[in-house]
């Protein structure tokens, strides 16, 4: 089996493509979505943040929503390795090339557990996600 798995994602969805041998076209075959990531801060918390009320004219929020959208976040990367993760003891790919908005690329790096990590053959920080498979594939080397 020579098949390659790419996958494209950032923090609120993941594209997972398959190709069967090197030169093979992109097919997508699942998508993973996470809209908990397109959330606005103060909708992923259920009680409001404390109120600072220091001296002076002005108070501000003390809270947690930039920790919050960075948990959700690592979440859905825990997600994805864990999709790849299953790929990939069930013997659907042999290499992975992964492309990933430069902020999600580190948290999916965290995430992946070591047999998946020696699979890795190509990382791509961009945010590919919306763009069409040619675009995708043009990004990739031409020998997966």
């Amino acid at each position: 089996m020579n098949a390659a798995w790419v996958v494209v994602a950032d923090t609120s969805r993941a594209r997972i493509f398959s190709a069967e041998n090197a030169f093979s076209p992109l097919v997508e075959i699942q998508t993973l979505d996470h809209p908990e990531a397109r959330l606005h801060p103060g909708d992923l918390v259920s009680d409001r943040a404390g109120r600072d009320r220091s001296p002076g004219s002005r108070s501000h929020d003390i809270g947690h929503m930039e920790e919050t959208k960075r948990d959700e976040a690592a979440r859905f990367a825990s997600e994805v390795c864990a999709t790849l993760e299953s790929g990939r003891t069930l013997g659907h790919f042999n290499k992975l090339h992964v492309i990933a908005a430069p902020s999600f690329l580190g948290l999916l790096r965290k995430q992946q557990p070591h047999p998946l990590q020696k699979i890795v053959a190509t990382e791509i920080s961009k945010n590919l996600t919306t763009k069409d498979i040619e675009t995708i594939r043009k990004n990739l080397p031409d020998r997966l």
